[in-house]
């Protein structure tokens, strides 16, 4: 069985609450004809199990030869609008439960 490359895991604080957040999936181009799909962030409380998927639309497609999205380079500010708009649309990170999909904007809104 082929073993998948995971990204690394951040820590962030979002509202005085510990979080962890990984690039779940790079921008890139979709399964549907000529259609792009943004960068997804999965993000779960530190002491929770519930995960959330944050969807993020497409950005312009970018240049050929292009090296790829790094999760370091993701603006921390980013992913904590995010995770507090995760929880301002019903997320709850400490209850149980199937892996919740968001689509937030570019602004992580």
């Amino acid at each position: 069985m082929a073993r998948t490359k995971q990204s690394p895991e951040f820590e962030i604080d979002v509202g005085g609450e510990p979080y962890v957040w990984r690039l779940h999936r790079q921008p890139g181009w979709s399964s549907d004809a000529m259609e792009r799909h943004g960068k997804a962030i999965a993000v779960r409380h530190r002491e929770g199990q519930r995960e959330a998927v944050l969807e993020f639309p497409p950005e312009p497609q970018p240049r050929f030869g292009a090296p790829q999205l790094k999760p370091s380079r993701i603006a921390p500010e980013l992913v904590a609008r995010a995770i507090a708009s995760a929880i301002a649309a019903g997320w709850e990170p400490l209850s149980r439960g199937k892996t919740v999909t968001i689509v937030v904007d570019t602004t992580g809104a």
